[in-house]
């Protein structure tokens, strides 16, 4: 059995592939340079790479893609299935890594921690005086998505006296109250209420530039808009030119558009920005949880298996896997 890894995993999971399979590690994000490897690859472990059709149709021994987290945007998930090639996922592996961040995002722009140290260390003492920091208790955060990890920062948010109010299309009025939070319908309505707005929404046609210029101009000049989701989701211009102009007050992101981002990028050098490379799912538990899980889960799809955590089930209806438990 061959495995091909853009990077490699950690340890922990390089560990569950000794003596069961050879291992081709490109360090290269774009398996389309390497198809040669690819000839006779049983498996492909993506990070932050991409798959597209050409590098999967490339692939004729493929059996599996195995992506180290629960987005799956960078990779070609309809030619896969069409294919009969399952997509492996680690859902809930990074749910408490990436909440954190978020929360930990919300604290530094709150308390304007990143000028502080800036100004202080240029010697200007006075920036404590910039009357910027506030408390969160009694706040509003407004979840726009509220899944595993939407509903992780919920808590933590909770538990630090902020009042929730959520957004979820896939949940009714009573699933979202069984959580705790305050039901919108019109996640426009939900960003004038709020005073930080926390994005937890999966990068699809429907959310991509979900949050524009006029959607940026409905929420308080005081508000902050925090995104560990995906880039895309907030057009960067329009973030860009509400920032400058003090429409909201701060902003902080961990996802760009496109990643790296290149130094002279406007949204490097905005004002009240905090930005991350990332790396909210970065964290020593979660990379761990995430390498393991889909090490264990291309490897049961490499053996002919069922595994549960795919990003397209139906995949499991293509005439390959007839018989297959």
């Amino acid at each position: 059995m061959k495995f091909v890894m853009t990077q490699a995993v950690c340890p922990e999971g390089m560990q569950l592939l000794d003596g069961i399979a050879d291992v081709y590690v490109a360090d290269n994000q774009d398996p389309n340079n390497y198809l040669d490897e690819m000839k006779d690859a049983d498996a492909l472990i993506v990070r932050i790479a991409k798959c597209d059709a050409n590098a999967i149709e490339n692939s004729p021994k493929l059996k599996v893609i195995g992506r180290t987290g629960v987005g799956y945007d960078s990779v070609d998930v309809k030619k896969a299935t069409e294919l009969g090639i399952p997509v492996v996922i680690t859902p809930g592996a990074n749910n408490r890594s990436v909440a954190e961040h978020a929360v930990a995002m919300i604290f530094a722009l709150s308390k304007n921690l990143i000028e502080a140290q800036n100004e202080m260390c240029k010697g200007n003492w006075e920036i404590r005086g910039a009357k910027k920091a506030f408390e969160l208790e009694g706040k509003t955060v407004g979840i726009l998505g509220l899944g595993a990890i939407g509903r992780e920062t919920a808590k933590i948010c909770k538990g630090c006296g902020m009042s929730i109010a959520a957004y979820d299309p896939f949940m009714t009025k009573e699933q979202v109250e069984g959580y705790g939070a305050k039901y919108y319908e019109d996640y426009v309505e939900l960003l004038k209420d709020s005073d930080v707005v926390s994005i937890h929404v999966p990068l699809t046609d429907q959310t991509r530039n979900m949050i524009s210029k006029k959607e940026l101009s409905v929420m308080k000049p005081t508000a902050l808009i925090i995104n560990c989701s995906r880039g895309g989701i907030i057009n960067e211009a329009d973030l860009v030119e509400a920032l400058n102009n003090g429409v909201i007050a701060g902003a902080g992101t961990d996802v760009f558009c496109s990643e790296p981002p290149k130094t002279d990028d406007p949204l490097l050098n905005c004002r009240n920005l905090i930005v991350s490379p990332h790396s909210a799912a970065q964290t020593r538990e979660a990379v761990i949880k995430m390498a393991q899980m889909c090490v264990k889960g291309c490897l049961a799809v490499a053996e002919g298996k069922k595994w549960p955590y795919v990003a397209d089930k139906s995949v499991y209806e293509h005439e390959k896997w007839k018989g297959a438990d």
